[in-house]
Parts: structure tokens; sequence; C-alpha cells
């Protein structure tokens, strides 16, 4: 299996004077989880190299046993710090394509039309995507077949409670839920902050942080549930 994990470049969280960019534990949990399944892994930022951390997510009230893990990986440090263009990833030479959350793309992944046109690129072939907590909000210019990506289709992401209680709701360009309701997609959530995930046909999504890992999970059992009927 070869999956593309997509970072964000992005590191300034709106106007504030504060410092964003991706969830650590969105990234950490995640990319253990497709280590250890045996996934060749490529990371992607749209300006490549050392994508920015938000520094919320390595708090200490916020590590997890994956964070901790990825302190110990010196392999996994390296390869963070080297992601590759996203302009140079192409859908035809990965299974899937895994979105790490965060604030920052919903600033630059979200508007970017390399980004809009690789997800739409591996949808079109036929291919799963997943993207976790801010990601799915990426979705909001992605189509296929003429209307939003996400029309139709159950789904979930960061929830408008959890912004709040962030007290992000008027620092980000949109509203994840919102957004996604806007465009025609069933929104579908648990509690602030529990593990969730929703699986509709080629599309994964993850609530929050803590799905992570679940999402990642759920990715790898579509593509071994594809290849196997592929080979049958």
């Amino acid at each position: 299996m070869r999956i593309v994990m997509v970072l964000t470049s992005h590191d300034t969280l709106g106007n504030t004077g504060l410092k964003t960019g991706f969830w650590l534990e969105e990234f950490a949990a995640p990319y253990f989880v497709f280590r250890d399944a045996g996934v060749q892994l490529t990371l992607a930022s749209p300006k490549g190299g050392q994508p920015p951390l938000d520094p919320k997510s390595d708090l200490p009230e916020s590590q997890t046993p994956a964070m901790t893990r990825f302190k110990q990986d010196q392999t996994a440090q390296k390869v963070l710090s080297q992601t590759v263009k996203l302009a140079d990833v192409k859908s035809q030479d990965y299974d899937s394509v895994f979105y790490v959350g965060g604030h920052g793309p919903m600033w630059d992944l979200a508007e970017s039309p390399v980004s809009i046109a690789l997800l739409e690129s591996f949808y079109n072939s036929g291919k799963p995507i997943a993207l976790v907590c801010h990601s799915p909000g990426v979705l909001r210019h992605v189509t296929y077949q003429g209307a939003p990506l996400v029309k139709g289709k159950h789904v979930t992401g960061f929830t408008n409670g959890e912004e709040k209680e962030v007290h992000l709701t008027h620092v980000v360009p949109f509203l994840v839920e919102d957004e996604l309701m806007r465009l025609g997609a069933i929104f579908e959530k648990l509690a602030d902050w529990l593990p969730f995930f929703v699986v509709d046909g080629r599309l994964i999504t993850g609530q929050n942080p803590a799905s992570s890992t679940s999402a990642a999970q759920a990715l790898v059992k579509l593509l071994g549930e594809r290849a196997a009927h592929a080979s049958a």
C-alpha cells in the first residue's frame, strides 16, 4: 500500500498574532498506524520541507502515546522535516491520500488549487480519501461529477462546539461543520472530543484529534478490502 500524507504549510492563526500549523497527534497517530501496517509513506505539504507544528498541540496536557513514540523516533522526525512539495504529488503513484488536521489547513489547503485538483484526481480515479478534524474542511471547493464532493455524503469533522471550546469560532475563516452542511453533506458527530469517524464509500472523515487513530485504521482496512477484492 502506498499512501501520501498531506500537511499544512500555514503557521499564522488568523490575525491573532499566534502560531498554528498541523496538530501533532493527527500526524503521529496515523503515521504509526500506517507504518506499522507496512504502508509505503510519502509526506507532502504545499511548501515542502518541515511543516509548522501548532504549539498548542504539544502542550503537556495534550501528550499521547503516539506523540511520545514520535519524539523517540528519529526516522519519523527526519521524514517529517523533509516533506515533498504537494505540487509534485501525482495520484497515480499512490493508493490513497490522508489529510492531517490542525487549524493551518483551513487557510492554505482549503484554498489551494493544487490540493483541490489532487483530491479530485484521487477520487475521480476510484481511490479512497481520508481527512481528519479540520481537514474535512479542505473539501469545501472539491467537486465530483459537477457537484460538491461531500453533497449527500455522511461526513464528520471538527464540530462547532469544539471550535467554540477552543475559542476560535471568530478566528477561523469558516466553521468545518457549517461549511460541510452548507455543501449538502450529512454531518454526523458525537459529543465534543470523543473519538468518531465516518466511512461513506471511498470517503473517510474523523471528527477530532482523538479520531485520528481510528480514521487511519479505517483507511488501512478499506485499502486491504479493495486489494483483496481486486485479486479475487
